[in-house]
């Protein structure tokens, strides 16, 4: 399997919600499960079905978890040397040419990303198209509204 790409705070989040299925949601499912045996027939029994579902999963996503994070290739943007080029964990200020709106964004991992809070996915067009590029910069985003340019205002790693 290919490295997977996670920013510090990443993996962090990762292991945290590692933490809290195995420690709280498994337990949680099997005290489920054992309260929906006791009533009786699990032919009929819909609590019974959906615990097993819950348990199906929670199991799976902690298997998901732990193989992202054996996978991990961890990077620390703070301690990145790009010489001023964006790459994975740069924190962009850019500049759209049409509209003139300025924006920020962290470029991330497929699990960080959360628009709303500034973290975009490695890949995902408007990333890609930034990757390498430096301040004074302007990459062309492949959007779905049709082709965006975006000037790079600065560049950080931080």
């Amino acid at each position: 399997m290919s490295k997977v790409p996670l920013t510090v705070r990443g993996a962090e989040m990762l292991k945290e919600e590692l933490q809290r299925l195995k420690s709280v949601e498994r337990p949680a499912v099997i005290e489920a499960i054992a309260e929906a045996r006791s009533h009786g027939d699990l032919s009929e029994n819909a609590e019974y079905d959906a615990a097993k579902e819950r348990q199906a999963f929670v199991e799976g996503r902690i298997a998901d978890l732990e193989s992202k994070l054996s996978n991990a290739q961890v990077i620390d943007p703070t301690v990145l040397d790009a010489e001023g080029r964006i790459v994975f964990g740069a924190t962009v200020a850019l500049m759209d040419l049409e509209t003139e709106d300025e924006v920020a964004y962290q470029i991330v991992g497929d699990d960080e990303a959360d628009i709303k809070h500034g973290k975009v996915s490695i890949n995902s067009p408007i990333a890609r198209a930034l990757i390498g590029k430096e301040s004074g910069d302007v990459a062309e985003v492949m959007a779905p509204g049709g082709v965006r340019e975006y000037e790079v205002l600065d560049v950080k790693y931080i």
